[in-house]
Protein backbone atom coordinates (compact mmCIF):
# COMPACT_ATOMS: atom_id res chain seq x y z
CA UNK A 1 0.00 0.00 0.00
CA UNK A 2 1.24 3.36 -1.26
CA UNK A 3 1.54 5.96 1.77
CA UNK A 4 -0.10 9.16 1.80
CA UNK A 5 1.20 12.58 3.16
CA UNK A 6 -0.88 15.40 3.87
CA UNK A 7 -1.51 18.45 1.77
CA UNK A 8 0.17 19.89 4.81
CA UNK A 9 3.46 17.88 4.96
CA UNK A 10 3.57 17.78 1.82
CA UNK A 11 4.18 21.40 1.91
CA UNK A 12 6.60 21.76 4.54
CA UNK A 13 8.30 19.03 2.51
CA UNK A 14 8.43 21.20 -0.86
CA UNK A 15 8.92 24.61 0.47
CA UNK A 16 12.31 25.60 1.62
CA UNK A 17 13.54 28.16 2.58
CA UNK A 18 13.83 30.66 -0.60
CA UNK A 19 10.05 29.42 -1.50
CA UNK A 20 8.95 30.67 2.10
CA UNK A 21 10.88 33.93 1.85
CA UNK A 22 9.16 34.34 -1.44
CA UNK A 23 6.05 33.66 0.38
CA UNK A 24 7.06 36.32 2.47
CA UNK A 25 7.97 38.96 0.08
CA UNK A 26 4.81 38.74 -1.90
CA UNK A 27 2.65 38.84 1.55
CA UNK A 28 4.64 42.10 2.06
CA UNK A 29 4.07 42.96 -1.44
CA UNK A 30 0.50 43.35 -1.14
CA UNK A 31 0.58 44.56 2.59
CA UNK A 32 2.41 47.68 1.91
CA UNK A 33 2.93 48.02 -1.85
CA UNK A 34 -0.97 48.25 -2.33
CA UNK A 35 -2.71 47.90 1.35
CA UNK A 36 -0.44 50.85 2.05
CA UNK A 37 0.57 52.72 -1.23
CA UNK A 38 -1.28 51.92 -3.96
CA UNK A 39 -3.07 55.01 -3.42
CA UNK A 40 0.00 57.21 -4.46
CA UNK A 41 0.32 55.99 -8.04
CA UNK A 42 -3.50 56.17 -8.39
CA UNK A 43 -3.71 59.99 -6.61
CA UNK A 44 -3.16 61.52 -9.45
CA UNK A 45 -5.59 60.06 -11.42
CA UNK A 46 -8.22 60.43 -8.58
CA UNK A 47 -7.79 63.88 -8.54
CA UNK A 48 -8.17 63.94 -12.66
CA UNK A 49 -11.11 61.67 -12.89
CA UNK A 50 -12.71 61.55 -8.99
CA UNK A 51 -12.68 65.36 -8.38
CA UNK A 52 -10.56 64.86 -5.52
CA UNK A 53 -8.43 67.72 -3.99
CA UNK A 54 -4.71 67.72 -2.60
CA UNK A 55 -6.24 68.26 1.04
CA UNK A 56 -9.14 65.35 0.66
CA UNK A 57 -5.83 63.69 -1.11
CA UNK A 58 -4.27 64.12 2.58
CA UNK A 59 -7.80 63.15 4.52
CA UNK A 60 -7.46 60.02 2.59
CA UNK A 61 -3.79 59.29 3.11
CA UNK A 62 -4.11 59.81 7.01
CA UNK A 63 -6.93 57.65 7.15
CA UNK A 64 -4.95 54.81 6.28
CA UNK A 65 -1.96 55.47 8.91
CA UNK A 66 -4.64 56.30 11.83
CA UNK A 67 -5.78 52.40 10.57
CA UNK A 68 -2.00 51.33 10.81
CA UNK A 69 -1.30 52.83 14.17
CA UNK A 70 -5.02 51.00 15.26
CA UNK A 71 -3.81 47.65 13.66
CA UNK A 72 -0.11 47.66 14.91
CA UNK A 73 -1.74 48.83 18.45
CA UNK A 74 -4.77 46.01 18.22
CA UNK A 75 -1.68 43.05 17.42
CA UNK A 76 0.11 44.16 20.59
CA UNK A 77 -3.05 42.94 22.59
CA UNK A 78 -4.91 40.14 20.41
CA UNK A 79 -2.95 37.01 20.43
CA UNK A 80 -3.36 35.23 16.92
CA UNK A 81 -0.86 32.80 15.04
CA UNK A 82 0.91 34.68 12.54
CA UNK A 83 -0.03 32.34 9.71
CA UNK A 84 -3.63 33.31 10.19
CA UNK A 85 -3.14 37.04 10.95
CA UNK A 86 -1.14 36.88 7.41
CA UNK A 87 -4.45 34.91 5.68
CA UNK A 88 -6.93 36.88 7.06
CA UNK A 89 -4.91 40.45 6.45
CA UNK A 90 -4.25 39.62 2.78
CA UNK A 91 -7.83 38.87 1.84
CA UNK A 92 -8.78 41.72 3.68
CA UNK A 93 -6.83 43.97 1.70
CA UNK A 94 -7.89 42.61 -1.27
CA UNK A 95 -11.67 43.12 -0.42
CA UNK A 96 -11.53 47.36 0.68
CA UNK A 97 -8.88 47.64 -2.14
CA UNK A 98 -11.36 46.49 -4.70
CA UNK A 99 -14.31 48.12 -2.90
CA UNK A 100 -12.24 51.71 -3.71
CA UNK A 101 -13.20 51.10 -7.50
CA UNK A 102 -16.79 51.33 -6.93
CA UNK A 103 -18.52 54.51 -6.66
CA UNK A 104 -18.96 55.39 -2.88
CA UNK A 105 -19.10 58.23 -1.08
CA UNK A 106 -15.88 59.77 0.43
CA UNK A 107 -16.82 59.15 4.24
CA UNK A 108 -16.75 55.54 2.54
CA UNK A 109 -13.61 56.11 1.49
CA UNK A 110 -12.12 57.16 4.29
CA UNK A 111 -13.48 54.01 6.27
CA UNK A 112 -12.06 51.43 3.33
CA UNK A 113 -8.48 53.26 3.46
CA UNK A 114 -8.39 53.16 7.54
CA UNK A 115 -9.56 49.41 7.19
CA UNK A 116 -6.35 49.06 4.75
CA UNK A 117 -4.06 50.25 6.71
CA UNK A 118 -5.40 48.19 10.17
CA UNK A 119 -5.19 44.77 7.18
CA UNK A 120 -1.52 46.05 6.24
CA UNK A 121 -0.13 46.54 9.50
CA UNK A 122 -1.29 43.11 10.29
CA UNK A 123 0.19 41.72 7.48
CA UNK A 124 3.45 43.73 8.28
CA UNK A 125 4.15 42.19 11.90
CA UNK A 126 2.49 38.76 10.87
CA UNK A 127 5.15 38.34 8.60
CA UNK A 128 7.59 39.61 10.57
CA UNK A 129 7.00 36.97 13.17
CA UNK A 130 6.52 34.57 11.07
CA UNK A 131 10.25 35.05 9.44
CA UNK A 132 11.40 34.80 12.68
CA UNK A 133 10.21 31.44 13.32
CA UNK A 134 9.89 30.09 10.05
CA UNK A 135 13.47 31.21 8.70
CA UNK A 136 15.82 31.96 11.75
CA UNK A 137 16.81 28.27 11.82
CA UNK A 138 18.95 28.49 8.67
CA UNK A 139 20.89 31.01 9.83
CA UNK A 140 20.66 33.38 6.45
CA UNK A 141 20.26 36.95 7.25
CA UNK A 142 19.85 37.39 3.52
CA UNK A 143 16.68 35.25 3.83
CA UNK A 144 14.98 38.16 5.97
CA UNK A 145 15.97 41.13 4.00
CA UNK A 146 14.68 39.50 0.85
CA UNK A 147 11.41 39.17 2.32
CA UNK A 148 11.44 42.75 3.23
CA UNK A 149 12.83 43.40 -0.11
CA UNK A 150 8.78 42.58 -0.81
CA UNK A 151 7.97 46.04 0.53
CA UNK A 152 9.83 47.99 -2.21
CA UNK A 153 8.83 45.22 -4.74
CA UNK A 154 5.24 45.89 -4.55
CA UNK A 155 5.55 49.57 -4.92
CA UNK A 156 7.16 49.02 -7.73
CA UNK A 157 4.50 46.68 -9.13
CA UNK A 158 1.52 49.07 -8.28
CA UNK A 159 3.43 51.91 -9.97
CA UNK A 160 3.99 50.04 -13.21
CA UNK A 161 0.89 48.68 -13.21
CA UNK A 162 -1.06 52.35 -12.92
CA UNK A 163 1.49 53.70 -15.48
CA UNK A 164 0.26 50.72 -17.87
CA UNK A 165 -3.33 51.62 -17.09
CA UNK A 166 -2.56 55.50 -17.88
CA UNK A 167 -1.43 54.32 -21.15
CA UNK A 168 -4.67 52.59 -22.04
CA UNK A 169 -6.62 56.47 -20.87
CA UNK A 170 -8.29 54.00 -17.82
CA UNK A 171 -9.58 55.70 -15.11
CA UNK A 172 -9.01 55.56 -10.65
CA UNK A 173 -12.17 52.95 -10.25
CA UNK A 174 -10.18 50.88 -12.90
CA UNK A 175 -6.93 50.96 -11.17
CA UNK A 176 -8.40 50.23 -7.64
CA UNK A 177 -10.24 47.64 -9.24
CA UNK A 178 -6.89 46.02 -10.86
CA UNK A 179 -4.81 46.16 -7.47
CA UNK A 180 -7.96 44.66 -5.54
CA UNK A 181 -7.94 41.59 -8.60
CA UNK A 182 -3.47 41.60 -8.27
CA UNK A 183 -3.91 41.05 -4.26
CA UNK A 184 -6.23 38.25 -4.68
CA UNK A 185 -4.45 36.35 -7.09
CA UNK A 186 -1.38 37.28 -5.08
CA UNK A 187 -3.07 35.90 -2.00
CA UNK A 188 -4.52 32.58 -3.48
CA UNK A 189 -0.67 32.15 -4.39
CA UNK A 190 0.94 32.65 -1.01
CA UNK A 191 -1.78 31.13 0.73
CA UNK A 192 -0.38 27.48 1.09
CA UNK A 193 2.79 28.82 2.42
CA UNK A 194 0.87 30.00 5.62
CA UNK A 195 -0.40 26.93 7.28
CA UNK A 196 -0.50 26.45 11.13
CA UNK A 197 3.46 25.19 12.17
CA UNK A 198 3.71 22.48 14.67
CA UNK A 199 5.92 25.44 16.23
CA UNK A 200 4.76 27.69 18.80
CA UNK A 201 6.14 30.72 19.22
CA UNK A 202 6.24 32.30 23.26
CA UNK A 203 3.55 34.37 23.78
CA UNK A 204 5.00 36.05 26.63
CA UNK A 205 8.48 36.25 25.17
CA UNK A 206 10.15 39.82 25.59
CA UNK A 207 7.12 41.54 27.65
CA UNK A 208 9.44 42.30 30.51
CA UNK A 209 9.33 45.24 32.34
CA UNK A 210 11.71 48.14 30.61
CA UNK A 211 13.22 50.71 32.11
CA UNK A 212 13.31 53.77 29.93
CA UNK A 213 16.76 55.92 29.59
CA UNK A 214 17.71 59.00 27.19
CA UNK A 215 18.93 57.07 24.76
CA UNK A 216 15.46 55.14 24.24
CA UNK A 217 13.68 57.80 24.16
CA UNK A 218 15.80 59.44 21.53
CA UNK A 219 15.00 56.46 19.27
CA UNK A 220 11.68 56.94 20.11
CA UNK A 221 11.64 60.37 18.93
CA UNK A 222 13.94 60.14 15.68
CA UNK A 223 11.83 57.10 14.24
CA UNK A 224 8.79 59.01 14.91
CA UNK A 225 10.55 62.14 12.75
CA UNK A 226 11.49 59.32 10.16
CA UNK A 227 7.74 58.30 9.92
CA UNK A 228 6.81 62.25 9.29
CA UNK A 229 9.54 62.82 6.66
CA UNK A 230 9.23 59.89 4.21
CA UNK A 231 5.73 59.78 4.20
CA UNK A 232 5.29 63.43 2.47
CA UNK A 233 7.30 62.41 -0.71
CA UNK A 234 5.59 58.24 -0.09
CA UNK A 235 2.30 60.28 -0.51
CA UNK A 236 2.79 63.00 -3.27
CA UNK A 237 5.74 62.12 -5.18
CA UNK A 238 3.73 60.95 -8.76
CA UNK A 239 1.59 64.32 -8.02
CA UNK A 240 4.93 65.80 -7.91
CA UNK A 241 6.47 64.76 -10.54
CA UNK A 242 3.17 65.34 -12.65
CA UNK A 243 3.05 68.91 -11.22
CA UNK A 244 6.89 69.18 -12.70
CA UNK A 245 5.97 67.69 -16.37
CA UNK A 246 2.90 69.89 -16.56
CA UNK A 247 0.65 66.69 -17.97
CA UNK A 248 3.58 64.33 -19.50
CA UNK A 249 2.59 60.76 -18.84
CA UNK A 250 6.08 60.53 -18.01
CA UNK A 251 5.36 61.43 -14.01
CA UNK A 252 3.94 58.00 -13.87
CA UNK A 253 7.77 56.83 -13.68
CA UNK A 254 8.91 58.47 -10.11
CA UNK A 255 6.73 55.70 -8.26
CA UNK A 256 8.03 52.39 -9.97
CA UNK A 257 11.81 54.10 -9.16
CA UNK A 258 10.65 54.91 -5.65
CA UNK A 259 9.98 51.40 -5.04
CA UNK A 260 12.78 49.68 -7.21
CA UNK A 261 15.12 51.98 -4.66
CA UNK A 262 13.34 50.28 -2.05
CA UNK A 263 13.95 46.56 -2.73
CA UNK A 264 17.65 47.03 -4.31
CA UNK A 265 18.39 49.38 -0.89
CA UNK A 266 16.54 46.65 1.27
CA UNK A 267 19.21 43.31 -0.38
CA UNK A 268 22.09 45.70 1.28
CA UNK A 269 21.03 46.44 4.57
CA UNK A 270 23.02 43.70 6.04
CA UNK A 271 26.19 44.85 4.45
CA UNK A 272 26.05 48.32 5.48
CA UNK A 273 25.14 47.43 8.74
CA UNK A 274 28.11 45.09 9.45
CA UNK A 275 30.29 47.70 8.27
CA UNK A 276 28.82 50.79 9.71
CA UNK A 277 26.56 49.63 12.65
CA UNK A 278 22.66 50.45 12.98
CA UNK A 279 23.04 53.38 14.79
CA UNK A 280 25.62 54.90 12.52
CA UNK A 281 23.37 53.47 9.34
CA UNK A 282 20.29 54.84 10.44
CA UNK A 283 22.00 58.59 11.21
CA UNK A 284 23.40 58.84 7.56
CA UNK A 285 20.45 57.57 5.91
CA UNK A 286 18.17 60.49 7.79
CA UNK A 287 20.65 62.91 6.13
CA UNK A 288 20.05 61.32 2.67
CA UNK A 289 16.31 61.09 3.17
CA UNK A 290 16.35 65.16 3.93
CA UNK A 291 18.60 65.91 1.34
CA UNK A 292 16.01 64.17 -0.84
CA UNK A 293 12.89 65.15 0.43
CA UNK A 294 14.47 69.39 0.00
CA UNK A 295 15.68 68.95 -2.91
CA UNK A 296 12.35 69.34 -5.31
CA UNK A 297 11.85 72.82 -3.18
CA UNK A 298 15.54 73.91 -3.64
CA UNK A 299 15.61 73.18 -7.14
CA UNK A 300 11.89 72.63 -9.01
CA UNK A 301 11.98 70.26 -11.82
CA UNK A 302 11.79 67.08 -12.33
CA UNK A 303 15.26 65.57 -12.35
CA UNK A 304 14.71 66.64 -8.63
CA UNK A 305 11.77 64.65 -8.17
CA UNK A 306 13.27 61.43 -9.61
CA UNK A 307 16.18 61.88 -6.85
CA UNK A 308 14.16 62.84 -4.08
CA UNK A 309 12.65 59.67 -5.03
CA UNK A 310 15.75 57.44 -5.01
CA UNK A 311 16.98 59.02 -2.04
CA UNK A 312 13.66 58.92 -0.05
CA UNK A 313 12.93 55.71 -1.78
CA UNK A 314 16.64 53.83 -1.19
CA UNK A 315 16.69 54.72 2.18
CA UNK A 316 12.88 54.41 3.95
CA UNK A 317 13.89 50.65 4.20
CA UNK A 318 17.18 50.71 5.33
CA UNK A 319 15.90 52.97 8.32
CA UNK A 320 13.05 50.57 9.21
CA UNK A 321 15.75 47.78 9.29
CA UNK A 322 18.44 49.19 11.05
CA UNK A 323 16.36 50.66 13.51
CA UNK A 324 14.36 48.57 15.29
CA UNK A 325 17.57 45.71 14.99
CA UNK A 326 19.03 49.02 16.87
CA UNK A 327 16.02 49.38 19.42
CA UNK A 328 16.61 45.20 20.08
CA UNK A 329 20.10 45.61 20.47
CA UNK A 330 19.55 48.61 23.41
CA UNK A 331 16.58 47.01 24.87
CA UNK A 332 17.79 43.45 24.96
CA UNK A 333 14.76 41.49 26.39
CA UNK A 334 12.03 43.59 26.49
CA UNK A 335 12.80 44.72 23.37
CA UNK A 336 8.92 44.47 22.25
CA UNK A 337 8.31 47.81 24.88
CA UNK A 338 10.53 49.86 23.01
CA UNK A 339 10.10 48.67 19.38
CA UNK A 340 6.04 49.06 20.12
CA UNK A 341 6.77 52.38 21.07
CA UNK A 342 9.12 53.43 18.34
CA UNK A 343 6.19 51.67 15.72
CA UNK A 344 3.63 53.96 17.34
CA UNK A 345 5.57 57.10 17.35
CA UNK A 346 5.89 56.13 13.48
CA UNK A 347 2.84 55.66 12.76
CA UNK A 348 1.95 59.33 14.56
CA UNK A 349 4.29 61.12 12.20
CA UNK A 350 2.64 58.97 9.04
CA UNK A 351 -0.81 60.63 10.26
CA UNK A 352 0.35 64.07 11.11
CA UNK A 353 2.69 64.41 7.50
CA UNK A 354 -0.23 64.21 4.89
CA UNK A 355 -2.34 66.82 7.17
CA UNK A 356 0.45 69.05 7.46
CA UNK A 357 0.14 69.04 3.47
CA UNK A 358 -3.47 69.59 3.63
CA UNK A 359 -3.14 72.57 6.02
CA UNK A 360 -0.34 73.96 3.87
CA UNK A 361 -2.21 72.88 0.58
CA UNK A 362 -4.15 76.00 -0.38
CA UNK A 363 -1.70 77.55 -3.17
CA UNK A 364 -1.29 74.15 -4.23
CA UNK A 365 2.40 73.61 -2.94
CA UNK A 366 4.26 70.99 -1.13
CA UNK A 367 7.27 73.32 -0.23
CA UNK A 368 6.16 73.94 3.57
CA UNK A 369 5.97 70.24 4.49
CA UNK A 370 8.94 69.11 2.85
CA UNK A 371 10.83 71.74 4.71
CA UNK A 372 9.99 71.24 7.85
CA UNK A 373 10.17 67.39 7.16
CA UNK A 374 13.83 67.94 6.11
CA UNK A 375 14.63 70.17 8.94
CA UNK A 376 13.72 67.33 10.98
CA UNK A 377 14.84 64.51 9.73
CA UNK A 378 18.20 66.44 9.88
CA UNK A 379 18.13 67.01 13.35
CA UNK A 380 16.82 63.75 14.33
CA UNK A 381 20.08 62.77 12.50
CA UNK A 382 22.21 65.21 14.35
CA UNK A 383 20.39 63.33 17.36
CA UNK A 384 21.07 60.11 16.34
CA UNK A 385 24.98 61.02 16.63
CA UNK A 386 24.47 61.62 20.45
CA UNK A 387 23.55 58.18 21.63
CA UNK A 388 24.89 55.00 21.75
CA UNK A 389 27.52 53.60 19.34
CA UNK A 390 28.20 50.71 17.81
Amino acid sequence: MIEQSSPSAAVRAEAGPIAKALAGLAALAVAMGIGRFAFTPILPMMLQDAGLSIASGGLLASANYVGYLLGALSAMVVKIRPEHAIRGGLLAIAAVTFAMGWPLPFSAWLVLRMLAGVASAWVLISVSAWCMESLARYRRPFLNSLVFAGVGTGIATAGLMCLSLISVDAHSPQAWVSMGLLSLAVTLVVWRFFRTSSTVASAKAGQGRYRWNADAVRLVLCYGVFGFGYIIPATFLPVMAKNALQGSALFGWSWPVFGMAAALSTLCVAFLVGRMGNRRVWQVSHFVMAAGVVLPVLLPGLLSVFVAALCVGGTFMVITLAALQEGKRIAGSSATVLIAAMTSAFAAGQIIGPLTVSAGSGNGSFSSALVIAAVLLAGSALMLGRGQHK
